[in-house]
């Protein structure tokens, strides 16, 4: 009789086991929690064994079932805990649960591509409308100064815009968004390359921005310069491109700017209204997800500790049968087989499963009965 302290008295068994009826018998002794197998097949790959496939489809479905947890995770709901814990799904449950979690997954990737599509078009319009609002407020500084006959207490950028304006040139203009950590940088930058041949302002957007990918708040100021001719022009896209600065197309015309500004505020509420929806139905979707994936999850783990089990069986061609051993208590040897039995009526199988102890000199695994 085992104790605390002492194991209970294990025997080696041998277990003989219908294909058809193999799966039940041992999701009803995996309930039950008493015996311990031994692998007959130490020198054969796990890449070679007769479930293999099987295994791989269950680590899939636990691969979908993480993603679908870590986006619940992100949406911050609480994932229901099931009040019992679910029987041993049937082998034929396989492929409905797979079509099941390949659909959610599908669903839940294309909800986050939709609503990082638009999210990034939500933060283009708005980059765009604070490029127009700026862009707007530097010409109207500028054409009070020059009216009133004043100079911009900006050095050598005034000289170069009088110049142009008193020689009658025009000057071309590139207007963008870049990242407020980058902006002094990116300053210094043009004004050594083009030799202060360049005039640019910069100023900071007051609204709070969020990245479409990451969902973090990022700082972003919008900047215009002013050139002249295609040489500089292209240096200054450059620099640009190498600061990771966005351009964007802003009309010359002030009347073009006004009427593309009330657009693109008419698109940004537009965008609002349709994200709205989007998060609502991808909280909708998780919050059902939630209500069931913990059973799911514990039904692939039962069918995937099965079929890791099974290929511990060596297989008996002749007999069209699985054999194993396993270690079991003598006490609980009648649980044993009535699991067995158990199993054996819920396969339908014709063939009785049969548990047959065996005397060798192999020390036993500890088991202490709590």
């Amino acid at each position: 009789m085992g104790s605390l302290f002492r194991s209970e008295e294990m025997n080696l068994a041998q277990l003989y086991l219908q294909s058809d009826s193999a799966y039940h018998c041992l999701g009803e002794l995996g309930e039950l929690g008493l015996v311990q197998f031994r692998d007959l097949n130490p020198d054969v790959n796990a890449f070679n064994r007769r479930y293999v496939n099987e295994v791989r489809r269950c680590d899939e479905m636990e691969r979908r079932l993480r993603y679908l947890n870590k986006e619940i995770a992100k949406a911050d709901l609480k994932v229901l805990e099931d009040a019992e814990e679910p029987d041993v799904p049937l082998p034929s449950d396989m492929l409905e649960l797979e079509g099941q979690f390949e659909k959610l997954e599908a669903e839940i990737r294309e909800i986050n591509s939709n609503q990082e599509r638009l999210n990034r078009n939500c933060l283009e319009l708005t980059e765009l409308k604070h490029i127009i609002r700026q862009t707007v407020n530097f010409f109207a500084e500028a054409e009070q100064a020059f009216t009133a006959g004043v100079h911009f207490s900006m050095g050598e950028e005034a000289a170069l815009l009088e110049d142009a304006r008193n020689h009658g040139s025009q000057l071309g203009f590139m207007a963008g968004v870049i990242s407020r950590e980058r902006i002094q940088a990116f300053e210094r930058v043009m004004w050594r390359a083009c030799r202060g041949n360049v005039f640019m302002r910069h100023e900071p957007i007051d609204v709070e921005l969020t990245d479409p990918v990451s969902g973090e708040p990022i700082d972003k100021n919008v900047f215009i310069i002013f050139h002249q001719g295609d040489q500089l022009r292209s240096r200054v896209r450059k620099i640009c491109d190498g600061f990771r600065a966005t351009i964007y197309p802003c009309p010359e015309t002030a009347a073009e700017r006004r009427e593309i500004l009330m657009g693109v505020s008419t698109r940004i509420e537009d965008l609002s209204t349709i994200l709205s929806q989007t998060s609502d139905h991808r909280y909708r979707v998780l919050h059902a997800i939630g209500q069931n994936i913990r059973g799911w999850s514990t039904k692939v783990a039962k069918m995937k500790a099965i079929y890791h089990t099974l290929n511990l069986f060596d297989v008996d061609v002749a007999q069209q049968c699985l054999v194993g051993e396993c270690w079991c208590p003598l006490a609980d040897l009648d649980s044993i087989q009535y699991a067995l039995q158990t199993g054996h009526e819920r396969s339908g199988s014709s063939v009785q499963p049969i548990l047959h102890l065996m005397k060798t000199p192999l020390n036993p695994p500890t088991y202490n009965k709590v």
